[in-house]
């Protein structure tokens, strides 16, 4: 699969089942992802695997904010909806001199949708899922999130389940998203061909 039929192709994967990409696979994925656009090289983030039982540890602390029994129930099932976890922690190398937070949080999301790119060029699904769950503080306990740490949820991996078909992205028009400072008057127009340039002399 090339670059461009990865890109066109990854789905946020709601549906997952096992297996999920083991240790080593995984190790290996990442250093490929490290390699995302990181203004100084911070690397401000860390992942925390949750997989196997880790997967029931996680379930009991996100029961443990829940407001009832009913909601502590779903809370329960959410990491089993997929065998592997992975824990997205934005560790913001704070103050700094040259790297504003919001370089190192974009650094820290490029990171993963490298990794989610990488994940779907090898067959396997995932989707980045958050939620009011990220700041329960017996969750940030048990995947050891620190003072200045912000957890970003959590990306699902594992198998796609292909009993369910996942629907065609439909395209986004972006050519009003393009415009270019060759304007006579030195403002950013748009592209000729694009739809609000259509018709103009």
């Amino acid at each position: 699969m090339d670059v461009m039929e990865t890109v066109l192709t990854r789905r946020s994967i709601p549906r997952l089942t096992g297996p999920a990409p083991d240790d080593a696979t995984m190790l290996e994925l990442v250093q490929a992802a490290s390699t995302a656009p990181d203004h100084g090289r911070l690397t401000p983030w860390r992942l925390v695997m949750v997989h196997g039982s880790g997967r029931d540890r996680l379930a009991e602390a996100l029961a443990r904010d829940a407001p009832d029994p009913v909601a502590a129930e779903r809370a329960r099932a959410k990491p089993l909806r997929a065998p592997l976890l992975v824990s997205i922690v934005f560790c913001p190398r704070l103050p700094h001199a040259k790297v504003p937070e919001w370089e190192q949080l974009a650094a820290t999301v490029s990171m993963v949708h490298t990794l989610q790119l990488l994940l779907h060029s090898r067959g396997w699904g995932a989707i980045w899922r958050t939620g009011p769950a990220v700041d329960s503080a017996a969750v940030r306990t048990c995947l050891g999130t620190g003072p200045g740490e912000r957890l970003l949820g959590w990306l699902y991996v594992g198998t796609p389940d292909t009993s369910v078909t996942t629907a065609p992205r439909r395209p986004v028009d972006v050519r009003h998203k393009l415009s270019t400072l060759a304007g006579p008057a030195g403002q950013p127009v748009l592209l000729a061909g694009t739809p609000a340039a259509e018709g103009r002399t």
